[in-house]
């Protein structure tokens, strides 16, 4: 009897820091995690009058047109000024934009860089940009920087006392295959949003944005509509 008992705590206090611990990251960040093969996760940018979405909001309308409803969205690249997606950029097996291999400043130049794919069986990828290779199966693609997790470790050169502080948002993809896609709610550093990457299981995560980076989950009443980037990244139901 005694012995149950003591299980029976010991699996109580296991329950409870699981739950403590995704408390705390609720309180943090939006999270949405996705099975891609149950979920149709499809990159956007502009509309069907080739008209640049732009913002959440337009892309809601533009979803809807359809007789579809949007149930979660996120900016989901960097961008130039024109708002077109910097560096690759695939959208139903058409390459848009051509992939980015040179050196510069900026967080999209951080090593290494990466590239965040959907194939057209809805299996997800994150890999180094160095590391890829053009596929007729690579139904979306996006390209940012730099990576967050590599290999199941967290970027070297992420420093955990950094004061590089800013809203920030990633997509990684878990060890079962599920997407995960998280934004802060407040302003971290890298080797935050890296850490939680890692604590829930991700092998490998990728950057997104920063400051410009906005979440439309209406589940989780995070309702975020505004926005002024090129790709986003959203997941719509029937009506």
């Amino acid at each position: 009897m005694f012995k149950t008992h003591a299980f029976l705590l010991i699996l109580l206090l296991v329950l409870c820091t699981g739950c403590k611990e995704k408390i705390k990251h609720d309180d943090h960040f939006v999270i949405y995690q996705v099975n891609p093969k149950t979920q149709n996760i499809k990159f956007y940018w502009k509309n069907n009058r080739n008209e640049i979405l732009k913002s959440i909001e337009h892309l809601k309308n533009e979803v809807e047109s359809g007789n579809e409803k949007l149930i979660f969205a996120m900016n989901g690249g960097m961008f130039e000024p024109d708002n077109s997606p910097k560096g690759l950029y695939i959208e139903n097996f058409k390459i848009l934009k051509s992939i980015d291999t040179l050196n510069g400043s900026g967080n999209f130049y951080l090593p290494p860089n990466g590239i965040f794919y959907i194939t057209k069986d809805n299996q997800a990828g994150i890999v180094e940009t160095p590391k890829y290779r053009q596929n007729t199966i690579i139904r979306y693609a996006t390209q940012s920087g730099p990576m967050l997790l590599i290999n199941g470790k967290i970027n070297p050169i992420f420093k955990e006392e950094s004061k590089n502080l800013n809203i920030r948002n990633g997509v990684g993809i878990s060890e079962n295959g599920d997407v995960i896609f998280a934004m802060s709610k407040k302003e971290i550093n890298f080797y935050s949003l890296a850490q939680l990457f890692k604590e829930m299981g991700c092998k490998n995560a990728l950057y997104l944005d920063g400051f410009v980076s906005r979440t439309y989950l209406p589940e989780k009443k995070w309702i975020q509509k505004d926005g002024n980037f090129a790709v986003i990244i959203g997941i719509a139901a029937p009506q």
